[in-house]
């Protein structure tokens, strides 16, 4: 019996289906608009209305660790999550194979999510990387771990997350063992296909499934909050704007 089929047999044995489902689970709900359309009004907003919304959708979970910095504070930017998954290795074989194979599939729109497995002795992210993935329109980059190559990576436009910066390179180091996987990232799972906004307060996973919904009410606290400023800006009290149902 191949170990495949015995794997598939213990599963079975464990009634481990429905959890595998789940953990596993990758969305791929149509969007009610085209992708880019989304995306744009998404990057019309920032972190903290989504992260209020989200938490009217009771997840409260969904902001990426606050260790993740922005390379650049002006970066305000939305895609579609390409799940990545490494892990310190001294192996070398096979990774600049599967690595190829990985940047192959990363595209258009989509907003590279890197969980490191807590890697700090790597690089994981760099100049060449950027270059590559800006030309095939890829539009951002979290990695929660290490970058390098900072100077490179800032001529090009295009937004970076990171945990820190250290000069090493990843060969020897780490390996990459999976993509386009669900993965966690502090305490949110992060699944391909789900909508990834950053700005300089931070990144905040939005799950596919409720993305549109989240991003039309979010839109609408964006403009109950001109009307609150206003408010402030006209001079009226804090009791008047409260009786008026604004909130501070």
């Amino acid at each position: 019996m191949s170990d495949e089929n015995l794997l598939q047999r213990e599963a079975k044995m464990m009634k481990l289906e429905k959890l595998i489902a789940e953990r596993e689970r990758i969305p791929d709900k149509p969007f009610p608009i085209p992708a880019k359309e989304l995306l744009k009004r998404y990057e019309q907003l920032y972190t903290g209305a989504i992260s209020d919304v989200l938490r009217e959708f009771c997840l409260l979970d969904q902001a990426l660790p606050g260790h993740l910095r922005p390379l650049r504070d002006s970066d305000v930017v939305a895609g579609i999550a390409f799940t990545v998954k490494s892990s310190p290795n001294v192996m070398i074989r096979g990774e600049m194979s599967f690595r190829t194979k990985m940047l192959d599939d990363m595209g258009e729109d989509h907003f590279v999510v890197w969980d490191t497995s807590n890697d700090e002795k790597a690089t994981l992210w760099g100049g060449v990387m950027t270059a590559t993935a800006h030309g095939k329109g890829v539009r951002a980059a979290c990695i929660d771990g290490g970058i390098r190559d900072t100077k490179q990576i800032m001529e090009r436009p295009f937004p970076v997350y990171y945990k820190h910066r250290i000069p090493n390179g990843s060969l020897g180091r780490c390996l990459i063992t999976h993509y386009q996987v669900p993965v966690k990232i502090g305490d949110v799972v992060i699944r391909p296909g789900d909508v990834i906004f950053a700005d300089i307060d931070g990144v905040v996973c939005v799950p596919r499934d409720i993305a549109f919904d989240v991003l039309a009410r979010a839109e609408e606290i964006r403009a109950n909050e001109k009307t609150i400023f206003g408010w402030v800006a006209e001079g009226q009290s804090i009791h008047e704007i409260t009786e008026k149902g604004g909130y501070f």
